[in-house]
């Protein structure tokens, strides 16, 4: 069974960085993608990024595109969120998901639905001015 689980999140000052990190486990193959949505309490839930584990193919919304940066590791099964010039807006809980189809995985990011096969528990993400 495929499991993902996060960790990085933090505290962090505006203009900071932080890594997330999500390990993966269970695949029997790379046709996975892997990505992230974030969730702030009064906030409507928001796809950040997915990568394509059998290609590199990355998604990213306006709202973080060229502060966030998607990679992975496929030896490791990892897949890692490079956050860069962090706004207070930023802060939320980050889940982690995976999914077989990226074509699915960034419709569904895009539309900030939460219908992925496999999730983490999240981790929290604060950016304080």
């Amino acid at each position: 069974e495929v499991h993902v689980v996060e960790s990085g999140g933090g505290l962090v000052q505006a203009g900071g960085s932080l890594r997330l990190s999500c390990a993966a486990s269970g695949f029997t193959d790379d046709d996975y993608a892997i990505g992230w949505f974030r969730q702030a309490p009064g906030k409507e839930r928001e796809g950040v990024s997915c990568i394509s584990l059998s290609d590199s193919d990355a998604w990213y919304p306006d709202s973080v595109k060229g502060r966030f940066t998607i990679s992975k590791d496929n030896a490791k099964n990892t897949v890692y969120l490079e956050m860069n010039s962090l706004k207070s807006e930023d802060t939320a809980v980050y889940f982690c998901v995976a999914d077989k189809s990226y074509v699915f995985m960034v419709g569904a990011l895009s539309g900030g639905l939460d219908v992925f096969d496999y999730k983490g528990q999240g981790t929290q993400v604060t950016v304080y001015s």
